[in-house]
């Protein structure tokens, strides 16, 4: 029994060190080739789980050859752009002039209720609306709507906003972030007046503070300090 949740354990480690190491993709975005090396690790690091008789290294070997792979085939994909259109594809353009493009949609395999579905997920639940509408590489829908169904930007409309800034955590779950605080020269007894205008005393009674894009301080206490 101990040997198999040390087993697990080994093996639960690695898979999550070789995620990390794969990026930070979710699975929506993963290439199809990526998402093949992803299955492949998950049955692998099963089968050493279930089955003790099984030498450890039989389960660990495999994963580590299909990490380095996946590593090698996206470097090179990245450098060689014909390697890049073999591997990962390239987008198709289903909607093009406002006008389904069925033959393509047939290429694909892809039906039309597939693609009001993705449609309706982007908010575009009407087509007349869509002007370019394209299949990305990982499966998703992209859409560029037509002229007069694009929304106006704060340029059009001759507003000069300030300069966003980056929000900025300074305390989290009551712990003081103080790598931002220098960052940001600021100091703790400046955090703690910040506080006390949220009713804060202390950093490990607050939940949260932070430094908004708009430079704006807001911290919220915890659940357990505010009840008692």
């Amino acid at each position: 029994m101990l040997i198999s949740i040390v087993r697990t354990i080994i093996i639960y480690g690695l898979v999550v060190i070789v995620m990390r190491l794969m990026g930070k993709r979710q699975i929506g975005q993963l290439q199809p080739f990526e998402f093949v090396v992803t299955l492949m690790i998950s049955e692998l690091a099963s089968i050493p789980m279930q089955d003790t008789d099984i030498p450890l290294m039989r389960g660990i070997t495999p994963i580590i050859v299909l990490l380095t792979a996946q590593v090698v085939i996206s470097y090179l994909s990245l450098k060689y752009q014909p390697l890049r259109n073999i591997i990962c594809g390239n987008p198709s353009i289903v909607i093009k002039n406002g006008k389904i493009q069925e033959k393509e949609l047939w290429r694909l395999g892809y039906s039309l209720n597939d693609l009001l579905e993705q449609l309706r997920v982007k908010n575009y639940p009407n087509l007349n609306e869509i002007e370019f509408a394209f299949l990305e590489t990982n499966g998703e829908i992209s859409v560029i709507p037509k002229a007069e169904n694009t929304l106006p930007t704060i340029k059009d409309l001759n507003i000069k906003p300030p300069e966003p800034k980056l929000p900025v955590t300074l305390v989290l779950d009551g712990v003081t972030q103080n790598q931002n605080l220098e960052s940001m020269n600021l100091t703790e007894e400046w955090l703690l007046d910040q506080l006390k205008m949220f009713n804060i005393t202390r950093t490990k009674d607050a939940l949260i503070a932070l430094l908004d894009t708009s430079g704006n301080f807001f911290a919220q206490t915890k659940y357990k300090t505010k009840k008692t």
